[in-house]
This record gives structure tokens, C-alpha cells and sequence, in this order.
């Protein structure tokens, strides 16, 4: 294992998904549980010990929902700039990427597997990677996806308009210094920054790679219609890594939750 840490962006409105009840995007239930602690229990699973939550739209609210979550580290860092883009949310959490980390999307519902392999990267790999579905047929919403096209390992561009692609942006990034860079000089151009604005920089200096897969349970969860699939996909025994363990086979590790 060479990475430790794991980020969540969770600071965003979700305001497609909302249904009147003011619940928070990343405290949606999907099977009976937030969606953001089936992205800790993949990080957990995975052998992830410290979670780096950014928050911004109902900020307190999820704060309090993370405190008592067992067996993981968790931070939370508030995004001040929420309504902006994703690449800002990285940013807030910059002083957390000083080492290569996980990064993830709180609604990219998925199992340990795809951390497993991100952290089998050398450390000593100061590019960055980001998991890519292969099974383009396969994907949930294919129009809302966000597409990416590669030459062998190399991600050479990324976008949801993308038309010329070969595999889908599961939401799923093994991230290191280069990318907070790479926004860093994306938000001094225009005041705001994308993820994918971060990726597309990378791309173009050749530090951004594809880690394949074909196969794994993985869903965004961005709309009524996908909550719904992802419910179904949940209960069908296919997503095991990601149900929660029993509580007397988690070790607690304790929860920071600074003052916001």
C-alpha cells in the first residue's frame, strides 16, 4: 500500500438529485445509508486510514453526519467557494496533498477493488491516474457521463461533450502535487476551475494515466433515475466490498472535525 489518504469532494448543491426534503447530495440514502459512507467504506476497505471530506452547501449539516463513522480518520475542510466549480474544492484541500491520495466524487458509488489498484501505484509515480470503464455500452446515463479518450495508458482528453472516446470517468483519482498545479494555474487564468480543466493541463504535459476496468459495480448517482439504479444495483450482491462490516470487525480510529 502505498497511499493512505483519501479525499471526498462533498461540498456542491446536487440540485438535480434534490427532491424537496433539503437533504444534501452526499447524505442521500442508498440502501439505507448515506452515499458519502459507502465511499468510506470503499476507502476503508481498501486500507485507507484518513478521509479528507470538503464541504461547502449544508456544510455543518454533513459534518455532523461524519461524526462516530468508525474505523477511519476523518477531516473535514470547508470550501468557502462551493458554488464554483469541483477543481475549487480540490483546492481547498491542497495542504492534504502533500503525498499521492485518492480523490473521489461523493456521489461515484463503487468497491474497494478500484482504490486496491490505485494504491498499488509506486509512490515514487508523481503522475496522476484516474480509474476509466472500458464497457462504454455498460454505463448508467451515458449522456451525462464524463468521456475520456486514451493512446494506451495516456489520457489525452477528457469532457462530457467529448464525441471521439473510448472509456467513461468513473470518479475514481489516484492524485498527487501535480494536479493541485495544475488547478492552481487553471483558477489564476479565470478565477474558477473544473476538475477536467486540472486533468485536460496534465494531460497536455503527459502526467495524466488511465487505470483500466472493465466489469466493476460502479454508478453516479446524479439523478432520481440513477438512485434508483443504484438502489437496485446495491441489493443485487454484486457491490459485497461496499456493505457495511459488522461493527465488532471495525477498528475505531476517531473523527476530527475542526471548527468550520
Amino acid at each position: 500500500m502505498t497511499v493512505r489518504r483519501g479525499i471526498i469532494l462533498a461540498a456542491g448543491l446536487g440540485s438535480r438529485l434534490a427532491d424537496g426534503s433539503g437533504v444534501p447530495k452526499p447524505l442521500v440514502k442508498v440502501g439505507g445509508r448515506p452515499m458519502i459512507r459507502h465511499v468510506l467504506s470503499a476507502f476503508r476497505g481498501a486500507g485507507l486510514t484518513e478521509a479528507v471530506v470538503v464541504v461547502g452547501f449544508q456544510g455543518d449539516r454533513i459534518r455532523r453526519a461524519l461524526a462516530g463513522e468508525d474505523g477511519i480518520r476523518v477531516e473535514v475542510v470547508e470550501n468557502r467557494e462551493w458554488e464554483k466549480s469541483n477543481g475549487v474544492s480540490v483546492l481547498a484541500a491542497a495542504k492534504s496533498v502533500d503525498q499521492p491520495c485518492i480523490l473521489s466524487m461523493s456521489d461515484h458509488l463503487y468497491g474497494p477493488g478500484m482504490v486496491r489498484g490505485l494504491c498499488r501505484i509506486p509512490a515514487s509515480d508523481a503522475s496522476c491516474q484516474l480509474v476509466v470503464d472500458g464497457d462504454v455500452a455498460g454505463v448508467f446515463d451515458i449522456d451525462d457521463a464524463t468521456k475520456v479518450r486514451r493512446e494506451g495508458d495516456r489520457i489525452v482528453a477528457i469532457g462530457k461533450e467529448l464525441a471521439d472516446y473510448d472509456g467513461i470517468d468513473c470518479g475514481v483519482f489516484r492524485v498527487t502535487p501535480a494536479l493541485i498545479g495544475a488547478l492552481s494555474d487553471a483558477y489564476a487564468e479565470r478565477g474558477d476551475c473544473s476538475l477536467s480543466d486540472g486533468v485536460r493541463k496534465l494531460c497536455a504535459g503527459d502526467r495524466m494515466r488511465a487505470v483500466g476496468v472493465t466489469g466493476e459495480p460502479w454508478i453516479d448517482v446524479d439523478t432520481p433515475q440513477a438512485l434508483r439504479a443504484a438502489t437496485a444495483l446495491l441489493g443485487s450482491g454484486k457491490w459485497e466490498g461496499v456493505r457495511e462490516a459488522p461493527a465488532r470487525e471495525r477498528a475505531r480510529v476517531g473523527v476530527v472535525l475542526p471548527p468550520a
